[in-house]
């Protein structure tokens, strides 16, 4: 073990001035060796005082410090004052004592140390070894250990200046990549967050595009920390390249379809999938947040997918946060669906199978409510050819088959209502049959509450499926509604009646289906009236002339608008490009196909579906469709009926006093009505109005003339 520098140098001081302090006071007395030596004595007296009396601590180490001046001094005063070498050569034995002392004991360099730090000559213990710990990425390894892909990285993040004060603790490639790769990045000053850091100089420092750099925030993890302080990095310029060129399904959904300005924003890819056996290509999707509605623009969905957007070929089904998208090969309502008696038959419950969708699934309407333990209204809209009198057909079918009673009024006489006509109770086409129509099943309500049930004798509300009901349910159905509302003569009892029927029939077995081109009430429904058919039924939309007209109308009978499926003019397949035509002065393909029986039918939980109803062929024998036998209204209804003169041949002309008391010549010989209200007759059922005025202050036209007398004759 070496000495250390300082123990040898003091040891040869020791061994040089022992000499010198024998003889120089032997030899020269008068020498300023002596002076200076016993000075030096001196000052080491005065250190010890002050050593001594001072407060603090390590007073001792400081008068050991001294120690060897005060000792030199005190040899060489007793050598000049011995005679010679004094006896037994004490001067020389003196000076030798205290050169020995001062080698051994080095009071100097032992106690100029701070805090007994021992000397570096003295044996230290050896450090007892420990297992080697693994590297935590939460502390980099600036050192050889990193890999070499870390250590290039490093390399280049320092040559860019380390941008926003941060270090590279790892680089990891991506796998099956030679390019792409991952920084883990931290902040050089512990405890400050990363600010400032931009994709754009990430990719300066690495030498690629800004696009291709993603910064991601990065989790706690167990041995790693987390939070601002840390941050990742993923260039990935080799997968971006290829994502532009071959992307996956959902890579095209978030750049195309699921970004902010993508036709469905806020949205991921679940699944794609096809069914080729339907020619059908499923896109299932939804919300990344939950509680978010998804906000639809199909026309972009479909340019984002590649999908044509204007063939009736794509389709959007929303439940809740989830969505679904349909593109088929072929428009799928351009399918015939012909109705069965299997399928009207109604269950147990009143449903029967009215359509399909778009999806192949059987959509429901009911004719009655089951879980309301009433009658069921219905609402039917829709535009001539559209569609409604087909429905007309499968549903009376269905009530048919369920033992109910149907009547049918139009307000002109058409082939499918006539035809309709031989498979139920009664059916007329003029909007005074229709007035007959509701003021009868107005009647019958005040009959059937005072009816007795044969059980107990008392009169009960309908029940259906109750075998004990002595009467049965009852459907009037008025074509045209909105139309015969707006008649001059009858059209105030129709929307009157009718309206009355729709809040009272119910619990008397009466269901009201009115059908026409508005649900509105400027159109003949009042909002009282929609209420009570909109939650009664379940409303069916066909085409209303546009996709927006079909849209509001569906909307008015919903209680929640939901987004409502649009139903085109005519189906168009496309041919090409429009603009190539135009640039050939070529004219567009005539491809069109009517989409007459496809509706929006609204459920029950307000939601709208696009189907395709059942069709039923007028040109065949209906009998298969309908019961062997009609049903119809019992003896004692019907001579209930009668005894209040409501029950004839409804094509009868007016009868006097039907609907407004007859006029009586005043003093100034005109006709004027004496009113007390429109059901003054004995029919009843109409309420005051100006009907009465209306015969005879509009006649403006020789033809009114006539109609006028001819009615006046037949009264």
């Amino acid at each position: 073990m070496s000495t250390p520098r300082s123990v040898a140098l003091e040891r040869l001081a020791y061994t040089l001035a022992a000499p010198v302090l024998a003889v120089a006071p032997n030899l020269y007395p008068d020498s300023p060796v002596n002076q200076v030596v016993q000075l030096a004595g001196a000052a080491g007296v005065g250190g010890i005082v002050l050593a001594a009396k001072g407060e603090e601590t390590g007073a001792g180490r400081k008068i050991l410090r001294w120690a060897p001046l005060v000792l030199a001094a005190a040899v060489d005063v007793a050598a000049k004052h011995t005679l010679g070498w004094g006896p037994y050569w004490m001067d020389g034995l003196l000076a030798a004592g205290w050169a020995v002392a001062g080698y051994l004991v080095m009071p100097f360099s032992r106690h100029t140390r701070r805090r007994h730090r021992p000397a570096l000559a003295a044996p230290v213990p050896q450090p007892v070894a420990v297992a080697a710990l693994e590297p935590s990425v939460a502390q980099p390894d600036d050192g050889a250990g990193a890999d070499l892909l870390t250590r290039e990285a490093r390399m280049m993040w320092e040559r860019a200046g380390m941008p926003a004060r941060t270090r590279v603790v790892k680089a990891t490639r991506h796998s099956g990549m030679r390019v792409d790769l991952t920084l883990l990045l931290r902040a050089s000053e512990t405890g400050r967050p990363i600010t400032g850091l931009s994709p754009e100089a990430v990719g300066a420092a690495f030498g690629v595009p800004a696009a291709d750099v993603t910064l991601a925030d990065v989790p706690v993890q167990p041995g790693r920390q987390g939070g601002p302080g840390w941050m990742e990095a993923r260039i990935t310029p080799e997968a971006n390249a290829r994502r532009r060129t071959a992307p996956t399904p959902q890579e095209r959904w978030i750049d195309r379809v699921g970004g902010p300005k993508g036709g469905a924003p806020g949205s991921e890819l679940v699944h794609k999938t096809r069914d080729e056996a339907r020619g059908v290509t499923f896109y299932r999707a939804g919300m990344t947040d939950s509680t978010e509605t998804p906000r639809i623009d199909l026309a972009k969905v479909c340019r984002a997918l590649g999908l044509p957007e204007d063939d009736s070929c794509v389709f959007v089904l929303i439940d809740g946060s989830e969505f679904l998208i349909s593109a088929f090969d072929e428009p799928p309502l351009s399918q015939i669906f012909a109705a069965t008696r299997e399928l009207l038959t109604p269950d147990a419950k009143g449903m029967y199978v009215c359509g399909f969708t778009i999806t192949g699934q059987p959509v429901k309407t009911m004719v009655f409510q089951h879980d309301k333990n009433a009658a069921a209204h219905g609402l039917t809209l829709g535009v001539s050819r559209s569609g409604k009198t087909q429905f007309f057909a499968i549903n009376m079918a269905a009530q048919s088959l369920a033992g109910q009673v149907v009547w049918l009024s139009t307000v002109r006489k058409d082939e499918k209502t006539t035809v309709l006509g031989k498979y139920i109770d009664r059916q007329g086409s003029n909007a005074l049959w229709m007035a007959r129509q509701l003021r009868a099943a107005k009647a019958l309500c005040e009959i059937r509450a005072e009816m007795p049930w044969p059980h107990d004798g008392q009169p009960h509300d309908y029940k259906p499926g109750d075998p004990r009901c002595p009467y049965r349910q009852l459907n009037v159905y008025a074509d045209e509604f909105m139309t015969a509302a707006q008649d001059g003569d009858f059209g105030e009892f129709i929307q009157k009646d009718g309206e009355d029927l729709t809040v009272t029939g119910l619990k008397y077995g009466i269901g009201f289906n009115p059908a026409g081109q508005s649900p509105f009430a400027h159109n003949g429904f009042s909002t009282e009236m929609k209420d009570n058919l909109r939650q009664n039924s379940r409303p069916v939309i066909f085409n209303m002339g546009s996709p927006g007209a079909t849209r509001k109308a569906a909307e008015g009978t919903m209680e929640n608008p939901y987004d409502v499926p649009t139903i085109p003019a005519r189906y168009s397949r496309s041919e090409g490009s429009a603009i190539e035509r135009a640039m050939r002065g070529e004219a567009d393909p005539e491809n069109g196909v009517s989409t007459g029986g496809v509706a929006v039918i609204v459920l029950d939980n307000g939601r709208a579906v696009l189907m395709r109803s059942l069709y039923a062929d007028f040109d065949t024998d209906l009998s298969e469709l309908f019961p062997d036998e009609v049903n119809r209204l019992t003896d004692y209804e019907i001579s209930e009926l009668e005894k209040r003169g409501l029950w004839f041949d409804w094509n009868e002309p007016v009868r006097p006093g039907e609907f407004w008391p007859e006029p009586d010549e005043d003093d100034d010989g005109e006709g004027r009505s004496r009113r007390r209200g429109g059901g003054g007759g004995k029919g009843g059922g109409g309420r005051g109005s100006k009907s009465g005025n209306r015969r005879s202050e509009q006649v403006a036209s020789p033809r009114q003339a006539l109609e006028a007398i001819k009615s006046l004759t037949e009264a």
